[in-house]
């Protein structure tokens, strides 16, 4: 039996959705082929005061999607060549995201978005039904 995350579960702090989301799987559909692996590291960026966060100085086109609704993806590349999956949490136009660190085999961001294939095409996405 599975359960599958709805906006309310993100649509909280971030903190705490980080803290229930480790233990959780994230799944992956491709045509007939799925991934799923269990979440065993994130990162918390909560907030406009939060210097580590892309919203640190505010409303970008590349960030935006911190500012919008819980329960979408914001996926972005960094170095020209990692994917980083991140989950939006927390209220409307309050920049607040969950990167997702390590999962199952894959012990960081990088091999796990190259390991269950995740690029730019799932950012703005929704993540729940």
């Amino acid at each position: 039996m599975s359960l599958i995350l709805n906006k309310d579960f993100y649509a909280r702090p971030a903190l705490t959705v980080a803290t229930e989301l480790l233990g959780k799987f994230l799944v992956k559909r491709d045509g007939d082929n799925e991934a799923a692996v269990m979440i065993q590291e994130v990162e918390v960026y909560d907030g406009f005061e939060d210097r580590a966060s892309h919203a640190y100085k505010g409303k970008t086109s590349r960030n935006s999607m911190m500012f919008g609704p819980a329960g979408f993806w914001y996926v972005y590349l960094i170095y020209g060549m990692y994917w980083m999956l991140n989950i939006v949490t927390s209220e409307e136009n309050y920049p607040s995201a969950i990167l997702i660190r390590g999962a199952g085999d894959f012990d960081g961001p990088g091999k796990l978005t190259k390991g269950i294939k995740i690029d730019k095409s799932l950012n703005g996405k929704k993540a729940i039904p």
